[in-house]
């Protein structure tokens, strides 16, 4: 065991006391409630945890489950807890009809911070304790507590194994054959597109059709400019609708995307292509034989959609960045997603599971079996398996700050509606950008 993760179980052990059986909702003395936890920083004192069990519930099903199992030995190991894990990919369903009855899990896997939100609204949630806070502070940088902080100011929320957006996918032999180099600014970006062009190839793979939620490509790449041009507060004040669509910092944001997407030069096919087109199949484009287009602006997922014989040699075959800054002073943030722990029962077992959560030794064996990306600042990337993984471990390191998905966070009705409807109309040519934003600022609920 890890000897900073055996001090780390060692102190939550003599601080904690055995537990156990349901809690009722959180009162007056309760973390949740703003109640003092008992020394130590937790909410009590004294005790072994051995013998105790947590009940966790999420959406990780098969080999997911799996690994997230394995990422919790240790600290099962060294504690005595039992954590006991429920996967099901309908949970987020399952949890509401749960919570209603009285008896959900102790600790469970929320995908948005809005379903945090809501049940901290409802009384249903506790406060992560002093000594959990202080742990996020310490092992996460710059937006993660933000993110897991509900509308009372207290935060709830502990990221573990999360997700990166924004990330550009290109072929990597012949992008180096070509002797082109990976960008750092987007004025170097823009040198790069009017390079290929003069080379005789248009620069981006790009797809926005998914059936009945197609347009939501669209939603990523003006969230990734949001961030680049407004900062943390004006991209949290767009999420909120504090700054209406029609304002003009989210104008010049659809303008850039669109100096891109309506730009047949810069986009293989042109904008008819890109609606037409499934998100999955774009970037194969970029994996012919010569590449029809070079880049393709995705969440680190996308790779799944890549050719078998990419897909079977990523690390020699796909390179990546993080889409450039634009605003220097702003900087790089990254656009992330994941699931974070929430309390919906209060013992000394559950803070402990949680302040593990929040140390890099609950990401190491996940991270080397592949398939996860995890938050902590001062994480080994020498644990990633892939050198992709190290790239995108590295992106979250890196970050001037993260936001969540901010389309995820608006009203439904703008969110997945009207953000991805009406912007399939802009690139499509069936109307132009001020009308695109009044028509989704009016739809935004009154």
């Amino acid at each position: 065991m890890h000897k900073k993760l055996a001090v780390l179980v060692s102190a939550a052990v003599l601080v904690a006391a055995c537990g156990g059986g349901a809690t009722s909702a959180p009162g007056a003395g309760s973390p949740a409630a703003g109640g003092s936890p008992a020394a130590g920083g937790s909410p009590a004192a004294g005790g072994d945890l051995a013998g105790t069990k947590v009940t966790v519930g999420g959406a990780f099903v098969d080999i997911e489950a799996t690994n997230f199992e394995a990422a919790v030995k240790p600290f099962e190991d060294a504690t005595g807890v039992d954590v006991v894990y429920n996967g099901d990919k309908s949970f987020e369903q399952q949890l509401n009809v749960s919570v209603q009855a009285g008896n959900p899990p102790d600790v469970a896997l929320l995908p948005q911070p809005g379903s945090m939100k809501n049940y901290a609204s409802q009384g249903k949630l506790f406060a992560l304790p002093d000594d959990i806070v202080a742990s996020i502070d310490a092992n996460y940088g710059p937006g993660w507590k933000e993110v897991g902080t509900a509308a009372d100011g207290k935060v709830y929320g502990v990221f573990h194994r999360v997700n990166l957006k924004a990330q550009v996918f290109y072929p990597k032999a012949a992008f180096e054959a070509k002797g082109y180099t990976v960008p750092t600014t987007w004025d170097e970006l823009k040198t790069l597109q009017d390079k290929m062009v003069a080379d005789g190839t248009a620069p981006w793979c790009i797809g926005v059709e998914s059936g009945a939620a197609t347009g939501w490509p669209v939603t990523d790449w003006v969230e990734a400019i949001m961030l680049r041009t407004v900062g943390a507060d004006g991209y949290d004040k767009w999420v909120s609708g504090a700054t209406p669509f029609t304002d003009a910092s989210v104008k010049n944001a659809f303008q850039i995307m669109m100096d891109i997407f309506g730009n047949e030069k810069l986009v293989y096919g042109g904008p008819q292509y890109i609606v037409q087109t499934n998100f999955g199949e774009a970037p194969k484009a970029a994996f012919d034989d010569p590449p029809k287009c070079w880049l393709t602006n995705q969440g680190n997922f996308i790779t799944s959609f890549f050719p078998d014989a990419v897909k079977a040699d990523l690390d020699n075959q796909v390179g990546v960045f993080a889409l450039p800054a634009i605003d220097s002073a702003i900087g790089t943030p990254a656009e992330v997603g994941g699931d974070q722990a929430a309390a919906f029962a209060d013992r000394p077992e559950i803070w402990a599971f949680l302040k593990y959560l929040t140390t890099p030794e609950a990401g190491v064996s996940w991270a080397k079996a592949g398939g996860a990306l995890f938050p902590y600042k001062n994480q080994d990337l020498a644990n990633y398996s892939s050198a992709l993984d190290k790239a995108f471990a590295k992106s979250i390191v890196d970050a001037s700050f993260v936001r969540f998905d901010g389309s995820d966070a608006m009203p439904a009705a703008v969110g997945s509606g009207t953000f991805w409807t009406e912007s399939v109309k802009l690139i499509n040519g069936q109307q132009d950008i001020d009308t695109t934003l009044s028509n989704i600022a009016a739809s935004w609920p009154k």
